[in-house]
C-alpha cells in the first residue's frame, strides 16, 4: 500500500476509535450524573465529558481532513516534489514535536488523577475527578503512542523520498 495512503488511513481509523471512545465516555458520564447521582460519580463524569468532547472534535476533524491530506501530499509527490521537503516534512516535524508535549500533559494528568484518587479514602467528588482523569488520560496516552509511532514511520518515508528526488 502507498505509504501516504497508509499513514492517513491509519490516522483516520484511529480517529474513528477516538470518536467511539468519546461517545462511550459521554454516555457513561450522563449515566453517572443522572442514574448514579453520587458526588463521586459526578466527579468521574466531569473529565469524561471534557475529554470526550475533545476526542470527538479531534477525531471528527481528522476523519474529514484525511482524504484531502492524501490528495495534497500525493500532488506534492507527483507535481511539486520540493513541497514535500518545504511543507510536508516541516508539518510532520511539528506534529511529532506536539506529541511530546501531549505525552507530558497526559502523564501529568495521570499523575494528578492518581494523587486525587489517593488523597481521600472516601468516595468524594475529588476522588471521582481523579479516577476520571486517570482513565481518560491513560486512554488518550495509549492512542497517541500509536499515532506518534505511525508519524515516525511516515516522516522517515518522506525523508527517504526527498533524498531520491
Amino acid at each position: 500500500m502507498n505509504p501516504v495512503v497508509k499513514y492517513f488511513n491509519g490516522e483516520k481509523a484511529e480517529s474513528y476509535i477516538f470518536i467511539l471512545i468519546g461517545v462511550i465516555a459521554l454516555a457513561m458520564a450522563l449515566y453517572f450524573i443522572f442514574a448514579l447521582k453520587t458526588s463521586f460519580w459526578k466527579g468521574v463524569a466531569i473529565p469524561f465529558i471534557i475529554v470526550a468532547l475533545l476526542e470527538f472534535i479531534v477525531g471528527y476533524t481528522i476523519v474529514i481532513r484525511s482524504p484531502k491530506d492524501i490528495a495534497r501530499v500525493e500532488t506534492f509527490i507527483q507535481k511539486e516534489s520540493q513541497s514535500v521537503k518545504t511543507i510536508e516534512i516541516p508539518r510532520m516535524e511539528k506534529v511529532l514535536s506536539n506529541f511530546v508535549i501531549y505525552r507530558y500533559v497526559e502523564i501529568a494528568l495521570i499523575i494528578l488523577g492518581i494523587v486525587l484518587m489517593y488523597s481521600s479514602m472516601n468516595d468524594t467528588f475529588w476522588r471521582g475527578i481523579g479516577l476520571g482523569l486517570f482513565i481518560q488520560a491513560s486512554i488518550v496516552l495509549c492512542l497517541d503512542f500509536f499515532a506518534e509511532r505511525r508519524g515516525h514511520i511516515y516522516i522517515v518515508y518522506l525523508q527517504e523520498l526527498v533524498e531520491k528526488i
